[in-house]
């Protein structure tokens, strides 16, 4: 089979991605925080630099292993956002041997929204897809199309994300009850940004939600003693759920958070702040259940290179 390969260097993680757009052979995820304290500082944290750069040797190294048609590196919400991210650009160029994409808010969300759906059941639209990311959140929608697919009918990013809005809201440890209203409050109104620029969202049959803190409330419902991509991957998460998993993490100081099962400790400090902005999509968007995806950015990456 033909392969290719795909990097996401994010504001709290960096994934790697090697297949064909249907089937994977790696498929890895580092959290290096990249965008640590880049919404106050305006610059990339130099100690996430220096690890973001170690797992990107990591991954050429992997890179090296296979006969690869193409590859591509995109970086997101921190990149975008930051004054000194050529501190950062012109060592990662020389250590993957391409320059990394700084792709806009609605590419992240188109690519997004193509990994995502590539799998789902046309007529079970129009989608909602929504990528949680450290520094933003994107949202994509979209519906079937006359050739039986699923076509991306628009996205928009907005500033908030799990590391963004921990940051800025939830100081305490645990958040007291003060900082997490303030950090809903905040939300509601920059679902109003969303409303209007893409109306559709509020239209949308199917809520597909896509990345770490999606994936990592799922497995909390779920007691994962293990991570388990086929357990969490297509898992249907209830609002309930939702707000019982958000309510346990908000209650928790950071230490005790990392004995649930499911969760990822390297996500502890920052998962109640995206799990603010899951369970505030869900209460404003109007949307009962969630459709975790697995598939995301980096499978609209290796579809992408496919076309």
């Amino acid at each position: 089979m033909t392969r290719y390969g795909a990097i996401d260097i994010g504001t709290n993680s960096v994934r790697l991605l090697i297949g064909d757009g249907s089937n994977s052979d790696e498929r890895l995820m580092r959290i290096t925080r990249l965008g640590r304290n880049v919404d106050a500082t305006g610059r990339l944290d130099p100690g996430g630099i220096d690890d973001t750069l170690a797992v990107l040797r990591e991954y050429r190294g992997i890179l090296d292993r296979y006969e690869l048609a193409g590859v591509r590196a995109t970086a997101t919400s921190a990149a975008r956002d930051a004054a000194n991210r050529e501190d950062f650009f012109g060592p990662a160029t020389e250590v993957l041997g391409l320059v990394p994409e700084v792709i806009s808010g609605e590419e992240e969300a188109q690519l997004s929204f193509l990994g995502a759906t590539a799998e789902l059941d046309p007529l079970d639209g129009p989608f909602l897809v929504v990528d949680i990311g450290g520094g933003s959140t994107e949202f994509a929608v979209g519906r079937s199309d006359d050739a039986g697919g699923i076509r991306f009918d628009g996205g928009v990013s907005i500033d908030v994300g799990c590391v963004r809005m921990t940051e800025r809201y939830l100081v305490s440890d645990p958040p007291d009850a003060a900082e997490l209203s303030s950090c809903l409050s905040v939300l509601q109104l920059h679902w109003d940004d969303v409303r209007a620029a893409l109306p559709a969202a509020f239209d949308a049959a199917r809520l597909v939600g896509l990345a770490g803190t999606v994936v990592n409330m799922a497995a909390v419902e779920i007691g994962l003693a293990a991570y388990d991509r086929s357990a969490t991957h297509h898992f249907v998460l209830t609002k309930d759920a939702a707000e019982d998993v958000f309510r346990t993490l908000a209650t928790e100081t950071v230490e005790d958070r990392k004995h649930n099962p499911g969760l990822d400790v390297g996500r502890a400090d920052v998962i109640v702040g995206g799990a603010c902005i899951l369970v505030s999509i869900m209460r404003n968007f109007g949307f009962d259940e969630c459709l975790v995806s697995e598939s995301d950015i980096l499978d609209g990456l290796i579809l992408s290179q496919r076309s």
